[in-house]
C-alpha cells in the first residue's frame, strides 16, 4: 500500500494520540474509599468529583423533610443555600428519591455520586443518614466538592448509643440536646438517659438522708420529687424527643429501681429498706408498687404521652442478692414492671441481673431488651437462651467514670477499635450479627458528686468514644484503616452542624484571636476555647471591686477579682477556683492562663505562678458532721475513717471569651492561641 508522506505523517498523529489517550487511561485516578465516621461499608471507586449545584431535588414526598433539614444543615456548615427542588434534574443536583433494594434495610442507603449525586433509601431514616455522609464528606474539601463512585452503607447492628448518667450529676437540656445533634451526625440512634440515682452513702458521713440523689423529671403527682439542683420540665423533655426523632435518634428514658432509688425514698422516706439501706426499696412493702406504678404512669398514660419513643428503660440493676425470698422478691418486682410498661405499648429495656439474682420466680423475657453489662449479673449466653434481645454495654471496656481512678476515665479507643464490636461482651464473643445482639453501647457515670468535672469535661471523654463507637457499631470489624489514621482523621471532622462544645477555634500553634486592647464591655466573635490553649495579656491593674470579671461565656467566668477573695480566679458551673495572685494597682504584668484536660495553669511575666490541677479531697467524720477536706488544707484534729474515701476534684477551664467585663485595668496585647 502506497501512502505520501502526509498520510504518514497523519497515521503517526492518530497513533501518537491514541497512546497518549491510553496512557491517560491507565494512569487515571480511580477514587479510594473516602473518609467517613462511620466507615462506609461498601464503596465502589470512579474518577474525578462533583460539586453540588445549589438544587436538592425530592423524587417522593417522604424525602421532603430530609431535603429540608439537609439544607439548612449545609448552610450553617458551609454557608451556601440549597433550594429544595422537584421535577427535573440538572447536572450537580443532589437527588433523594425512594429505594426498592430491600437489602439496604431501614436504615442503609445508596449514593451514586456522578453527574448528579443520586441518594435512594428504603426509608427516610436511610436518607437522612445518607445526608451525614453528604456533610462529612463536604467539609473535608475547600470547595465542598465529593468524589465520584457509588456507596451502599448499611448498619451491622441496629442499636449503636449512649447512655448518660443524669442522676448523680444535673446535665443541661441544651447540652442535651446537642448531644443528639452529635449522635446524629456520627449515625449513633439511640441515647439512654438515665434519670434518677444517688452518690456513696461514704462520701456523706454516712447518711442516708444527707447522700446526695436525684429524679430528673417533673412530677405532678408527686411534686417537690424533682430535684432542686436541676431537672426536666416535661414540655423540655418532649421538646428533647421529638427534635431526636427529627435526627434519627432514639430517646429511652430510665427510671432505676429497685436499687438506686434513693431519691424516692428520701421523699418517701417509709420505702426504703432497713436491712439494705434507703438506696433499696423494701420489696415487701406494697406501698412500693403503688408509688412506682403512679410514677410510670404519669409519663405513658394519654395519647400523647411525656415518654414518646417506642422504649422505656426499667432499671433493675444491683439489687441485693443476700437472701432466696429477696431474689424471688426482686424477680417478681421485674417482671411486674415488664409487664406494667408493656401495658402501654413500650418496649421494656432493662439492666441484666438475673444471674446475679438467680431464682425460680419466672420473669417475661419475650420482647424484652437486656443490657447485659456484667457477666456475673447476667451470663449473655444464658441470657440469650432465656430469649432475651442483648446490648452489649460492658463495664469493663465501655465504662467512662470521669476522675474516679476506676473504670475509663477515658476509653481506650486503639483498644475497642481494633478489638471490640458490640458481639464482645465482657470476656464472651458471639459471632458478628448474632441476632440476639442488638447492638452495642457506652456509658458515662457521674459516680464522685461534687469532684469539679464539668459538663465541658464530660464532652471531651465522650467524643473520641462517640466516634470510636460509632465504627464499631456500623462497620463492625470490616474497618480497613489502621488506628493510627483513623484517630489522626477523625479530629479533623466537625462534632454536628452548628454544634462545638469543645470549643476548637483553630489549628494548632495558631493565634485566633489578637486584639491591641481589650476593652471593658467588648464583645468577641468566639464563646469560648477549649483545651488545650494559652489566652495571654499584659494588665495595668486598678482597684477592682469584688466579682469584676475579665471575661465571660455562657459556662465560664474568668474573674480579674472574685467575689470571696479578691484574687484572679474562675467559676464554672458554681466551682469558684482560685490562684494565690492578686491583681496589683499601678503595676504592669504579663498574665498568661493556660488549659487543658487536667487542669489550669498561671504564668506571670513569663513564670509560672500556679498549677490548679486533680486535688485530693477526703471524707471525714467531724463531730457526725460530714465534710470534704483538701490535703493542703488540714484542720483541727479530724477523724478521717477511710483514706480511700476520696475524690479527685478537678480544676479545668474551658476559657470565656464572649463578653468582657465591666473592669478598670487596662487589658493590652490580648491573645489567644491554640497549643
Amino acid at each position: 500500500m502506497n501512502m505520501n508522506r502526509n498520510g504518514m505523517r497523519m497515521l503517526r498523529l492518530v497513533l501518537t494520540v491514541m497512546a497518549v489517550a491510553c496512557a491517560m487511561a491507565v494512569s487515571a485516578k480511580v477514587n479510594e474509599k473516602p473518609f467517613v465516621v462511620p466507615e462506609l461499608t461498601s464503596w465502589a471507586g470512579a474518577e474525578g468529583s462533583v460539586v453540588p449545584s445549589g438544587r436538592i431535588v425530592v423524587k417522593n414526598k417522604m424525602m421532603r423533610e430530609v431535603a429540608t433539614r439537609l439544607a439548612a444543615d449545609y448552610e450553617q456548615m458551609f454557608g451556601r443555600t440549597l433550594t429544595v427542588a422537584s421535577g427535573k434534574v440538572r447536572p450537580g443536583d443532589i437527588v433523594l428519591s425512594k429505594s426498592k433494594i430491600a437489602s439496604l434495610g431501614k436504615e442503609g442507603y445508596r449514593m451514586d455520586i456522578a453527574k448528579n449525586i443520586n441518594v435512594e433509601a428504603v426509608t427516610a431514616q436511610g436518607a437522612y443518614w445518607a445526608t451525614r455522609t453528604l456533610l462529612q464528606l463536604s467539609e473535608q474539601s475547600a470547595e465542598h466538592q465529593l468524589p465520584r463512585g457509588v456507596i451502599e452503607d448499611v448498619p451491622q447492628y441496629a442499636l449503636r448509643g449512649f447512655m448518660i448518667d443524669c442522676g448523680r450529676k444535673f446535665i443541661p437540656i441544651d447540652y442535651l440536646r446537642n448531644l443528639v445533634k452529635v449522635m446524629a451526625y456520627y449515625k449513633m440512634n439511640t441515647l439512654q438517659i438515665h434519670l434518677n440515682d444517688n452518690g456513696f452513702r461514704q462520701f456523706f458521713g454516712g447518711d442516708w438522708m444527707k447522700t446526695q440523689a436525684a429524679f430528673r423529671l417533673e412530677s405532678e403527682r408527686f411534686p417537690g420529687l424533682a430535684a432542686r439542683d436541676g431537672h426536666y420540665t416535661k414540655q423540655q423533655f418532649i421538646d428533647l424527643q421529638i427534635l431526636a426523632e427529627q435526627c434519627g435518634v432514639e430517646i429511652i428514658p430510665e427510671i432505676d429501681s429497685p436499687a438506686h432509688v434513693l431519691a424516692f425514698t428520701q421523699y418517701k422516706s417509709e420505702l426504703g429498706s432497713k436491712e439494705y439501706g434507703m438506696d433499696h426499696f423494701d420489696l415487701f412493702n406494697d406501698e412500693v408498687y403503688k408509688f412506682m406504678d403512679t410514677l410510670f404512669g404519669e409519663y405513658l398514660e394519654g395519647n400523647q404521652p411525656v415518654f414518646r419513643g417506642k422504649r422505656v428503660h426499667i432499671g433493675t440493676d444491683e439489687y441485693s442478692n443476700a437472701k432466696q425470698e429477696v431474689v424471688e422478691k426482686f424477680r417478681a418486682y421485674t417482671d411486674h414492671y415488664i409487664r406494667y410498661v408493656e401495658s402501654y405499648g413500650k418496649q421494656v429495656v432493662l439492666w441484666g441481673a438475673l444471674t446475679h439474682a438467680n431464682g425460680a420466680t419466672a420473669v417475661k423475657s419475650d420482647g424484652v431488651i437486656m443490657d447485659c453489662w456484667y457477666n456475673g449479673y447476667a451470663d449473655p449466653r444464658a441470657m440469650k437462651e432465656l430469649g432475651y434481645q442483648l446490648v452489649s454495654i460492658p463495664d469493663g471496656l465501655v465504662y467512662i467514670v470521669p476522675a474516679a481512678g476506676y473504670y475509663y476515665d477515658y476509653l481506650n479507643c486503639r483498644h475497642l477499635y481494633a478489638n471490640w464490636t458490640p458481639a464482645v461482651i465482657g470476656r464472651e464473643r458471639f459471632e458478628e450479627n448474632d441476632p440476639a445482639i442488638e447492638g452495642g453501647m457506652f456509658a458515662v457515670w457521674n459516680d464522685h458528686v461534687g469532684n469539679g468535672i464539668t459538663v465541658k469535661d464530660i464532652h471531651h471523654r465522650v467524643f473520641p468514644a462517640m466516634q470510636t463507637l460509632a465504627v464499631k457499631c456500623w462497620t463492625g470489624k470490616h474497618t480497613s484503616l489502621a488506628w493510627e489514621e483513623f484517630d489522626q482523621r477523625r479530629q479533623l471532622l466537625s462534632e454536628a452542624p452548628g454544634v462545638n462544645e469543645l470549643g476548637r477555634l483553630g489549628k494548632k500553634g495558631e493565634t485566633v484571636i489578637a486584639k491591641d486592647e481589650l476593652k471593658s464591655g467588648e464583645t468577641l466573635d468566639a464563646e469560648e476555647i477549649g483545651y488545650n490553649y494559652a489566652v495571654s495579656f499584659k494588665i495595668t491593674g486598678e482597684e477592682e471591686s469584688r466579682g469584676t470579671e475579665l471575661l465571660r461565656s455562657r459556662h465560664a467566668v474568668l474573674y480579674l477579682s472574685d467575689p470571696k477573695s479578691g484574687k484572679l480566679a474562675f467559676e464554672r458551673e458554681g466551682y469558684l477556683n482560685t490562684f494565690e495572685y492578686r491583681i496589683a494597682k499601678g503595676k504592669t504584668a504579663l498574665i498568661t492562663i493556660m488549659g487543658d484536660n487536667r487542669g489550669t495553669q498561671l504564668w506571670v511575666d513569663g513564670k509560672l505562678k500556679e498549677t490548679l490541677g486533680a486535688k485530693p479531697l477526703y471524707v471525714v467524720r467531724d463531730q457526725d458532721r460530714a465534710h470534704f477536706l483538701t490535703d493542703d488544707n488540714k484542720t483541727a484534729e479530724p477523724i478521717v475513717y477511710d483514706l480511700k474515701t476520696k475524690i479527685n476534684y478537678q480544676r479545668t477551664l474551658v476559657f470565656p471569651l464572649r463578653q468582657a467585663g465591666n473592669f478598670k485595668s487596662r487589658i493590652t496585647d490580648f491573645k489567644v492561641v491554640v497549643q
